[in-house]
């Protein structure tokens, strides 16, 4: 069942499924449809006023990124986070990474170091107001990083490969340690603007294994959110 509080308009001209895929990916990563809820298809299609194949086709996709199970003769339904996804992201995320800031530290571009130290200061704003819109910058930030050393492609693979992550960052918003993430990306940008790769490398390999220390208490305080350690 969605919140009331969802958008329903399609907006003509783009593809209904991807629409519809985008829209029930926003809710699952941001836990607004938690783990084992039931989604069904006629119901989102009436809901959406469209017809049923659509919303096959985003929960084939969904499924496809392990955010949903599709049960014969049951429905679907939202999974829960797998630890071991989780790890496997951030150990993929860590190593792509680390190459793309050695990159742009092997030849700093004064541009980049303004553009991104704009961004930590809209960083530091939110950091005290607002903990959603943070992970918005948090993500443009890597975003920013990637496009910058040619590596758009790569960064889209990391965005593939990482919701279950997303969805651990949502879940712990009253506990995202803000200011401390954004001295650790202050510190990335500043080795890159130095031109030390070393540096550079390891702040971001850093600043990714901050997950590694959150995870377990995170899954204590939300086990009803997570399969077991290895599944």
């Amino acid at each position: 069942m969605l919140p009331e509080t969802v958008q329903t308009m399609i907006a003509p001209g783009a593809p209904v499924g991807a629409q519809l895929h985008g829209i029930l990916r926003d809710l699952i990563l941001h836990n607004d449809l938690p783990p084992g809820s039931r989604l069904s298809e006629s119901d989102l299609a009436s809901r959406f006023a469209v017809s049923r194949q659509p919303v096959r086709e985003a929960f084939i996709k969904l499924s496809e990124e392990g955010l949903v199970e599709v049960r014969p003769q049951r429905g679907t339904f939202v999974r829960r986070i797998s630890q071991a996804a989780v790890m496997d992201a951030r150990f993929v995320r860590e190593a792509i990474e680390a190459d793309i800031v050695k990159l742009l530290a092997a030849a700093p571009d004064a541009g980049l170091v303004e553009e991104l130290k704009h961004q930590l200061e809209e960083q530091r704003e939110a950091a005290r107001t607002d903990a959603a819109r943070f992970i918005k910058l948090d993500e443009l930030f890597h975003k920013t990083l990637a496009d910058a050393a040619g590596k758009g492609r790569a960064w889209a693979l990391i965005e593939g490969l990482k919701v279950q992550m997303d969805r651990v960052r949502y879940l712990s918003l009253l506990r995202f340690p803000m200011v401390k993430l954004t001295a650790q990306h202050q510190a990335i940008v500043e080795a890159i603007g130095a031109g030390d790769q070393t540096a550079a490398e390891a702040a971001i390999r850093g600043h990714l294994r901050e997950i590694l220390s959150d995870l377990p208490a995170i899954f204590n305080e939300k086990p009803e959110f997570f399969d077991e350690p290895g599944r």
